[in-house]
């Protein structure tokens, strides 16, 4: 699913949960500060969701823990406000998943390519204006 670019109308707020869309991938994070005048925003990333191209039996998405990774200072026109009925349910999936020690290894690599393909898809959102 491409990211639809839609003028900021109203500003995020600290704390709000905002979805960055990419592909079959969300990234949702969480809104530390915002950078009116050069449109930039400063998120701490709690998940990333991806759905299989092909349904499974659970049709659950594959979440990833993002919470003690980096936060991002990136382009606001990126992001949407996030759902609360899209995000209880992945957070619950999160805090309820299995904790194997190298998960977060895979996390970091999946959050790492997720990043990389949003940057290469959208560079021109990153050009200073």
């Amino acid at each position: 699913m491409e990211q639809a670019f839609i003028p900021s109308i109203s500003v995020f707020q600290p704390h709000q949960i905002v979805c960055l869309e990419h592909e079959m991938s969300c990234l949702y994070a969480e809104v530390v500060q915002v950078a009116t005048k050069r449109q930039i925003c400063w998120v701490r990333p709690l998940l990333l969701s991806e759905t299989l191209v092909a349904p499974s039996e659970s049709d659950r998405p594959i979440v990833y823990d993002l919470r003690q990774g980096a936060d991002l200072l990136w382009p606001v026109s990126l992001f949407r406000p996030a759902l609360d009925t899209e995000v209880i349910p992945l957070l619950v999936q999160l805090e309820t998943a299995d904790r194997e020690p190298e998960s977060f290894q895979i996390a970091r690599q999946q959050f790492n390519c997720f990043i990389q393909q949003v940057w290469q898809a959208y560079k021109s959102e990153f050009q200073a204006s």
